[in-house]
């Protein structure tokens, strides 16, 4: 083989790997996106109950003394 086929052929083959990891890298960011989408779901559930309780706390009566003073 003459000098240029083998860089040709590095070529294509370095360009081949760079696909690869480039499909692999885009996967692995899809699998990403959706762990922190359902961590966002999740954080939103969280604000809504805690800002309920927070709501539930100060509708709760005034502690006034205990029944046996």
């Amino acid at each position: 083989m003459s000098d240029e086929t083998n860089h040709i052929t590095r070529l294509e083959e370095m360009l081949a790997h760079q696909a690869k990891t480039i499909e692999e890298l885009s996967d692995q960011l899809a699998e990403q996106w959706k762990t922190v989408e359902q961590m966002r779901t999740k954080l939103d559930r969280l604000t809504e109950r805690f800002l309920s309780l927070e709501e539930q706390s100060l509708d709760a009566p005034a502690i006034t003394r205990p029944p046996h003073y």
